[in-house]
């Protein structure tokens, strides 16, 4: 059994479009410590060559739902033409106990997009 107190959460991104990781997409993360809290913004990173965001920050004591923000817009317009962007952001919202680390996915297209818990 686990001992830590907080929750842990990492994420990437992959453009199933093209079967590539998703570079360069801004991710914010914010949680907050019960449905009725208020969020508080923790900071947040951008996703590497891997579409992996591996700087993170930490989440604090007592976080017990935690949101991730992908603003996708910008690395959706690189990609389309005249389509323009359907989902400019894609907020994801989970819940986290203490001592279990979150690895949510981000599987994007341009119409679309699907996230997981992974391992």
């Amino acid at each position: 059994m686990s001992t830590d107190i907080t929750a842990s959460v990492s994420t990437h991104i992959l453009d199933t479009s093209v079967g590539r990781p998703a570079a360069g997409v801004a991710v914010r993360l914010a949680a907050r410590s019960g449905r009725d809290a208020d969020w508080q913004v923790l900071g947040g990173s951008a996703t590497d060559a891997d579409g992996r965001c591996k700087d993170l920050p930490a989440l604090p004591e007592g976080a017990t739902q935690v949101r991730l923000d992908f603003e996708v817009e910008a690395y959706l317009e690189q990609k389309q033409q005249k389509a323009g962007v359907f989902f400019p952001e894609v907020a994801v919202t989970f819940a986290v106990v203490p001592g279990e680390h979150y690895h949510v996915p981000l599987l994007l297209n341009p119409f679309g997009y699907s996230v997981y818990r992974g391992s």
